[in-house]
């Protein structure tokens, strides 16, 4: 079994976190972590994995509570193409609604 595990810092205070353990060259389990630089610490906002047995998004909230969407894409090697897809593309959204419900605490 092999393994990607890496992290990638894109623009100065945020970065994805990304693991996936492969199987015959596709992924059997995957997590994708999108993480601010908020208030002197690194933060999870929103994740993408495998946990539970199925693909979701949590997307995480300052007060600590968690939304669970399932995620619609098979296999797991599309879903985690999809997760990094959708992370890099609108990881400003996220970022802004976190930092609006911080400020709204």
């Amino acid at each position: 079994m092999n393994e990607i595990d890496y992290l990638f810092e894109f623009e100065e205070g945020n970065r994805l976190r990304v693991y996936a353990s492969l199987e015959r060259g596709k992924a059997h389990y995957f997590r994708v972590q999108y993480e601010a630089f908020i208030g002197g610490e690194w933060t999870p906002i929103v994740r993408y994995d495998t946990a539970h047995g199925f693909a979701h998004r949590d997307l995480l909230h300052p007060d600590g509570t968690q939304e669970k969407l399932p995620m619609l894409v098979t296999p797991y090697a599309k879903a985690f193409t999809a997760a990094i897809c959708d992370l890099k593309r609108f990881w400003t959204v996220y970022r802004r609604d976190y930092e609006t419900e911080l400020r709204h605490l």
